[in-house]
């Protein structure tokens, strides 16, 4: 299995009316983490395990963010968020 570090992830993001949800996808591990962006600021990460919830490849992944609107994101922006600088 490839380290964490040697990992491309892959980045979406959706916005809403209320609020803004950005994805960081693992495509090896498939996992992932979900920020979403309150109009107000604050911020709700959670973990994604997108093997438990049935997909058994990156593109079945990729292809339902799609499906549900989701567009690539910056790797730069889902970071300033996930440290907290924005």
């Amino acid at each position: 299995m490839a380290k964490e570090s040697n990992i491309v992830h892959q980045y979406f993001k959706k916005q809403f009316d209320d609020f803004t949800v950005i994805v960081k996808v693992n495509p090896i591990q498939l996992k992932g983490t979900e920020i979403t962006i309150e109009k107000d600021g604050s911020k709700q990460m959670r973990q994604l395990k997108f093997d438990e919830a049935g997909y058994s490849t990156p593109e079945e992944i990729f292809e339902d963010l799609k499906a549900d609107g989701f567009e690539a994101a910056s790797p730069m922006e889902f970071n300033l968020y996930y440290s907290g600088v924005t």
